[in-house]
């Protein structure tokens, strides 16, 4: 989760979009059009006939007279989604950078063919919900509590009044590959052909990547790795407990950097605030660092104590995205990525 967004989380709950004018009228003037959305629209390629249903992680069943086809999705959530040939109508979250390309969590959505609802945090047009049509609403989770990610606190009442089910699917407190398979199930009953030959092979690559990076965490077990992301202000360092890739990763036998808990509490457990002149607290061989749009990327850091980093001057620098997109395409090469780092890296801690 992003550090920044996981303090307005535990402090104010997630931010509130505008609220909507004439929701009602939208929604009457759509209602009749429901039936008539298609694969060629954006709609869901291959359903299923007959009454669909699918449990969520909050353990609320959502359920409708057959596999939705107007879904509209985080855009992470889109992203894998579309890796396993499930295409969204709408999409919030960010999607778009500032030069328009497809943002990183995006994937290899084509953004151009996708209704962006909201591009920033607390954004959520609930007109262009509406008049989508849609007929399920899905997230990811960061707590217990089971709030979506990315939908508006003070707007949600208004996004719920649409009347379209929801499904969430959490991504606190557990290993990466309990939600690969939660995603892959969801995808499944959306019409997802998960025995498809794309699908095994990256399944396969994924399972090989683990194993790789198992090896290497047992080859080297010296290796000291920090999991940091960059703001102007404050360098930002993650325990691994509540990461799901991070969680993993330590299962395979990552030795990561770990605040202590006392110091972690004050984030709601997920991280460490460092003013850039305190970052060489902490004594790491590799840094991950946070690859997302709301992070500065490590080129365009210029602290001087960031650039005396040991790991920084031998170039052991890669990227980490905290919020993976849940497929098993995206997901190895971040196996593979740590794994080369370890297998090559200099001792400098």
């Amino acid at each position: 989760m992003s550090n920044a967004r996981a303090t307005r989380l535990s402090r104010r709950g997630i931010l509130a979009a505008g609220g909507a004018l004439g929701l009602g009228a939208v929604l009457a003037a759509c209602g009749d059009d429901k039936e008539k959305s298609s694969a060629s629209d954006g709609g869901t390629a291959a359903v299923k006939s007959g009454p669909w249903s699918f449990k969520d992680d909050r353990g609320q069943t959502a359920k409708a007279d057959k596999a939705p086809s107007s879904v509209v999705a985080f855009v992470g959530v889109a992203a894998a989604l579309h890796d396993y040939g499930i295409d969204v109508k709408g999409v919030f979250g960010p999607t778009r950078t500032k030069d328009g390309k497809a943002d990183v969590q995006a994937g290899d959505l084509d953004i151009s063919k996708v209704t962006v609802l909201g591009n920033e945090w607390g954004q959520f047009n609930i007109e262009k919900y509406a008049a989508l049509t849609p007929d399920l609403l899905v997230s990811t989770m960061f707590d217990r509590a089971g709030t979506l990610w990315y939908v508006p606190e003070e707007s949600k009442k208004k996004i719920l009044a649409v009347g379209v089910p929801s499904v969430g699917i959490s991504v606190h407190d557990r290993q990466m590959t309990d939600p690969l398979q939660r995603m892959l199930e969801f995808a499944k009953s959306l019409g997802a052909d998960t025995t498809s030959a794309k699908i095994t092979q990256a399944r396969k690559r994924f399972e090989d990547a683990a194993a790789r990076l198992r090896a290497a965490t047992k080859a080297r077990p010296d290796i000291k790795v920090l999991a940091g992301s960059a703001s102007q202000d404050v360098f930002y360092v993650s325990g691994s407990n509540l990461s799901i890739d991070l969680e993993y990763f330590k299962a395979l036998g990552v030795d990561f950097v770990e605040p202590s808990p006392s110091v972690l509490k004050a984030s709601g457990g997920w991280y460490e605030n460092l003013s850039w002149e305190n970052v060489d607290k902490y004594k790491a061989d590799v840094i991950m660092m946070d690859n997302r749009t709301s992070a500065i990327q490590p080129p365009d850091i210029t602290e001087a104590t960031w650039k005396k980093l040991p790991a920084v001057k031998a170039g052991q620098v890669i990227a980490r995205n905290p919020e993976p997109i849940l497929s098993y395409d995206k997901c190895a090469p971040l196996l593979e990525d740590l794994a080369k780092a370890i297998e090559t890296a200099k001792k400098v801690s």
